[in-house]
């Protein structure tokens, strides 16, 4: 499938993926109940991004006080590594890229129920007032931006089609969005060293998301150990102690950071493919992680926590690619 089809392929599978009108009746369902009994000894990593939603925000974290057992990465660490297994319906909360409102909307609520959790971070952002390179793009595009490197599409698609470029493609594609477009992008409030600290002190525990947030299978081997490895002393330096846990841009495994990740000694790596975890059964730094935003409604979390909705994801993605592949050109297929 070339770039473009997988691209809309992606946006497609979001969009039908973002209904939540069924999620009731899930969670109702003989299904959900037989899910959630099967899920009790798994390990579920909640992966969001900014809180954008504070109130369904807050929803959640009381559901996850009422049902489930909320986790520290230490723990989950050491069940990763052979020690004393987690007890049943564990939790972890993770939060990628290190949206502002994790430090404004999400440390209160965490804080005030004792519930632990995990900041993925960007260093090369912190104390900045750039936009994640990714918004950025989206905003050129819908200010008439354009790129030949990719085809012309709505601005989501285009985004999802640049992360298919090489690191190097992607960097000159978004020049060619500053350079094209009628308005450039706002800046945008990224957390600064005393808030990462503030995280830390209060049970919020500072990871690393790359330096600058490529997808590292796009990268050349110059460029994943600058990412890993850079980021990693920087975050040292902001934190004034070395991260342990990484979390893969876009969900995107690479091999090569495998091996700097070792060097630096860090021992928890997560993915970002929908699935709940056994962190004793995989590789520690390939544990699986669950997609959740705070406008996810809690009826939906419910069925996101028992495996139910992940488990129709998975199955709607192999349809929707059936589709895809039977109604290519016979040219193409060969």
């Amino acid at each position: 499938m070339n770039p473009a089809a997988a691209a809309k392929l992606g946006h497609w599978h979001a969009r039908l993926d973002a209904w939540q009108g069924g999620d009731t009746l899930l969670l109702r369902s003989p299904a959900q109940a037989w899910c959630d009994r099967r899920a009790a000894g798994r390990l579920a990593v909640l992966g969001y991004h900014g809180v954008e939603d504070p109130s369904t925000f807050e929803a959640h974290l009381d559901l996850l006080q009422r049902r489930f057992v909320p986790v520290s990465l230490e723990r989950v660490e050491e069940a990763a590594h052979g020690g004393w297994a987690l007890p049943a319906r564990s939790v972890l909360v993770t939060f990628d890229d290190g949206d502002h409102s994790v430090h404004t909307h999400a440390l209160p609520l965490l804080a005030a129920r004792g519930i632990p959790a995990v900041c993925f971070v960007i260093p090369g952002l912190v104390g900045t007032d750039a936009p994640f390179w990714w918004d950025e793009a989206e905003h050129l595009v819908r200010h008439s931006g354009t790129t030949h490197r990719v085809p012309p599409n709505q601005p989501d698609i285009t985004v999802h089609t640049l992360k298919l470029l090489s690191e190097r493609e992607r960097q000159l594609a978004l020049a060619e969005l500053r350079a094209t477009a009628t308005a450039p992008c706002s800046r945008q409030r990224q957390l600064t060293t005393a808030q990462l600290r503030e995280l830390e002190k209060n049970g919020v525990v500072v990871g690393n998301h790359t330096l600058t947030h490529p997808c590292l299978d796009r990268c050349d081997d110059d460029q994943v150990r600058r990412e890993v490895l850079e980021a990693h002393e920087r975050l040292t330096e902001l934190t004034g102690r070395p991260p342990t846990s990484f979390a893969y841009p876009n969900g995107n495994v690479d091999e090569r950071a495998h091996r700097f990740l070792t060097q630096a000694g860090y021992r928890s790596g997560f993915l970002y493919n929908h699935r709940l975890a056994d962190p004793g059964a995989c590789h520690p730094l390939r544990i699986d992680r669950l997609v959740v935003s705070s406008r996810t409604s809690v009826d939906r979390l419910e069925t996101i926590l028992s495996g139910l909705r992940p488990a129709l994801f998975r199955a709607g993605r192999r349809a929707a690619r059936a589709v895809a592949r039977a109604s290519q050109p016979l040219s193409s297929k060969s």
